[in-house]
């Protein structure tokens, strides 16, 4: 199994934490919560749990303008409860994971979000079966469920 995660160091209030790998004493596995402080307008999402795994092939992929990596998961079965409808209509049936500040930000308000750093999380292919732990959240603004940030994706062979 491949685990692809790098980290990066950012400052956060003072403290030098490592965005994108589990810290503080967390298990393998475990979200990062200072991912959050990369989260663009993080009010539009209702965190349902604040750890989740999940496991699904990658259907389809693209960069964001708020420097987000934006997929589509399609759920290995017996997860199909994650969904909702706005999942079913709007992303084809499939669970949405981003992962933050992996691209350029070429939206002007999102930039404060991705200041001094750079996801440096190896983004999967179309087709790679996939292992994701992250915030399991609901976007407001498009009524879908997303794993959002995501803290760690490890390719599953």
């Amino acid at each position: 199994m491949k685990v692809w995660q790098r980290s990066a160091p950012m400052l956060v209030a003072g403290l030098l934490v490592t965005l994108g790998v589990a810290a503080g004493g967390q298990t393998p596995g475990a979200c990062n919560e200072a991912l959050w402080k990369a989260v663009w307008q993080p009010r539009r999402l209702q965190v349902v749990d604040r750890c989740k795994t999940v496991t699904g092939t990658i259907m389809a992929r693209h960069a964001n303008e708020d420097g987000d990596e934006h997929m589509e998961l399609k759920l290995d079965p017996g997860q199909e409860g994650l969904l909702t409808k706005a999942n079913r209509a709007k992303q084809r049936g499939r669970l949405v994971i981003e992962a933050v500040c992996v691209n350029k930000v070429t939206q002007k308000s999102a930039k404060p979000a991705c200041k001094d750093y750079v996801n440096q999380l190896q983004i999967p292919q179309v087709g790679d079966h996939v292992r994701v732990s992250g915030s399991y959240v609901n976007d407001r603004h498009n009524g879908w469920m997303e794993i959002h940030p995501i803290s760690r994706l490890e390719l599953i062979r």
